[in-house]
Formats: structure tokens, C-alpha cells, sequence
């Protein structure tokens, strides 16, 4: 690969040098572990503010690990997740979901990765059936997979929904900020006033080293869930060096400034990429990701000068992504490539 800039994933992206800089801070002496500091406290303080809730805050090593423990903390195994065919829970975690849980997913089959309560529906012939898992939770990214979004009314509309049926809402929110920062609204308008129950919040993907958080909007559901996450191998003795993560996020809206660039550098690509009829974008463009139907033959040339993802192989589909340190120039350097191959 020629390029250091890679389209692939914002996982890709360097950390944030006011995170590293929040790092080098929390590492100069001793505190509490497990939590019991002032980082910690300090980090829970913010969330809340953010949810305009008293929200129960809990910090975990990555994505994964926030959703498994999320949904453990739901569920028995004779339940089933309804979830989008193209989730993460899905499709990127490894069987994880079901394994720690021990529940069934239940997948929605869609185009733009979104679910509707018509599509969870027909799962509701199972309810009180003792030859079928038990429909528990229904777990929705936000963004999707696919980079488009939820409007709050859609997940209004699922929460009331989930709550008339004995269900739970859970929202894949890895890159929460990019629907954010997308919206235009608060996260209080987004996640708390719409009926959310629990949220994974995701930091690694938006400049953080590594963490997120399992946040419980309704927090009459986290009365347990500190014995989940250690038993799920996500409670951190050294707790401070994720929340001290936050804190820097959290200052000054940091966590919003760099999804509203990612955001803005993938609608600079998507006008760029107008130049070129030989490339069909799939996908509205609301987020930071764009994914688009190519040439077959210049996929390999083009990943050889910047590394990407594809997508479906049948249909010659890829996925760029951009993110916090995405510039114009790394944009107007992949369109020059990616004409000269289409030559």
C-alpha cells in the first residue's frame, strides 16, 4: 500500500492527541482501581449530562464486549435477539451474541440495514410458544451497518413497540456520535426521550485507544449487570485509562467535532465521486461511510494504493469509510487514483 490514509475503517484511525494527552495525565500516580476513582466519577458525571438522565455507566474494553454483556444482562437463553441481517452482532462478532447469551438471533432481512416493527412482527407468533425462543430484545445500530440512520420517530415507534410486547431496545451505538453529530439533535433527543433501554456507546472507532460503554437509560435494568461484565472478562482493573478516555471526548465536544469532520469528509467524497459515472453509490451518504458498486478490475489496483474493505464480492460492492483525521486531500489524491484506473 502507497498510502498511509487507508478508506477501510475509522477502527484504522490514530488515536486523538488530546485522548493521548488525557492518557499521559491519569498515568501519573496511584488511584483506586476497578473504578473507585475520580476519573471514573468523573466520566459517569458527563454521560449523564449528555442523557439528561441518571443513567447507570458502565466502561468495557470494545464493541463486542459491550453488546454480549448488554444483552446477557436481558435475557435468559430461551430468548431471542431480533436484529438486522446486516448488524455487527451478526455478521462481526464471531458467534459471541449467542455463545454468552445463549439466545437465538432472530434476523430482519433489509436493504438499507434499517428494521421497522412490521418486520418484528412476524416473530410474534412465538410469544408464549415453549418450542420457540422467546423474542426478548430488539437490537438496532445506530448508524447502521450500512451508514444510514434511524430518525427518533423510528425509534419511538420501536421503543413503544418493544415495551407493549415484554421486549427491550437495545441500540448498537459504535458510532453513536456520527448519528449524532448526523441529526443534528442531542443525545438526550436521540436515545433517552425515544424509550431506549440500553445503549453500547462506542469510543474506539470515533479517536479513542480503546473503550466504550454499556449505558442503561432505564437503569432499574443495571441492578446485576456489574456481576455481567466481570463475568464477562470486560471489567477493567486500571479503569482510569477509559475514563480518562471519555473525559478528553467529552471536553469541549471533542466526541462530536471529530464525527462531524468524519461525517463531512464522506460527503466531500460522495461529490467527488459524482465525476465518475463509472461508480454507482448503493447507499444514501448520512454518516461516514459510503459504499458503492466499482469496476471490478480496478478494486485490486486501488486497494494496493489505499487499503479497503469489499463489501459483496457478487455485486463488486465496496465500503470507504472516512474519520477524524480524514482530510480533503486524502480524498482528492483516492479520486486522482481511482480516475487513472478507470482510464
Amino acid at each position: 500500500m502507497k498510502n498511509h490514509r487507508s478508506f477501510a475503517s475509522d477502527n484504522n484511525a490514530p488515536v486523538h492527541e488530546k485522548v493521548m494527552q488525557a492518557l499521559s495525565e491519569a498515568n501519573k500516580s496511584d488511584v483506586i482501581a476497578y473504578g473507585d476513582d475520580l476519573y471514573t466519577t468523573d466520566a459517569e458525571r458527563k454521560f449523564r449530562h449528555y442523557f439528561q438522565s441518571e443513567v447507570e455507566v458502565f466502561f468495557v474494553f470494545n464493541g463486542t464486549g459491550a453488546n454480549v454483556s448488554a444483552i446477557s444482562n436481558l435475557t435468559h437463553s430461551y430468548h431471542g435477539i431480533i436484529t438486522a441481517e446486516t448488524s455487527h452482532m451478526n455478521n462481526d462478532e464471531c458467534g459471541a451474541p449467542e455463545k454468552f447469551s445463549g439466545c437465538k438471533l432472530l434476523t430482519v432481512k433489509t436493504s438499507n440495514g434499517k428494521i421497522s416493527v412490521d418486520d418484528i412482527k412476524k416473530f410474534l407468533h412465538s410469544k408464549g410458544f415453549e418450542h420457540h425462543s422467546q423474542p426478548k430484545v430488539i437490537s438496532i445500530s445506530q448508524p447502521t451497518e450500512l451508514g444510514t440512520l434511524y430518525k427518533p420517530e423510528e425509534i419511538l415507534k420501536l421503543a413503544h413497540f418493544a415495551d407493549e410486547h415484554d421486549m427491550y431496545l437495545h441500540i448498537d451505538g459504535a458510532r453513536i456520535a456520527n448519528a449524532v453529530a448526523a441529526l443534528n439533535i442531542s443525545l438526550a433527543e436521540l436515545i433517552t426521550y425515544t424509550g431506549v433501554d440500553v445503549i453500547s456507546f462506542g469510543g474506539t472507532k470515533n479517536g479513542m485507544m480503546y473503550g466504550e460503554a454499556v449505558v442503561f437509560i432505564n437503569n432499574l435494568l443495571a441492578s446485576d449487570f456489574k456481576y455481567v461484565r466481570k463475568q464477562s472478562m470486560q471489567l477493567a482493573s486500571k479503569m482510569r485509562y477509559i475514563s480518562a478516555q471519555f473525559n478528553a471526548m467529552f471536553y469541549d465536544d471533542l466526541w462530536l467535532k471529530n464525527a462531524r469532520h468524519a461525517n463531512k469528509m464522506a460527503k466531500y467524497l460522495e461529490l467527488k465521486l459524482e465525476e465518475t459515472p463509472e461508480i454507482k453509490i448503493t447507499q444514501p451518504v448520512e454518516t461516514n461511510a459510503i459504499f458503492a458498486i466499482v469496476p471490478k478490475q480496478i478494486i485490486e489496483p486501488l486497494q494496493k494504493e489505499y487499503f479497503f474493505y469489499v463489501w459483496d464480492d457478487d455485486r463488486n460492492e465496496v465500503r470507504w469509510m472516512t474519520h477524524f483525521q480524514t482530510t480533503a486531500d486524502d480524498i482528492d489524491n483516492f479520486i486522482k487514483s481511482l480516475k487513472n484506473l478507470l482510464r
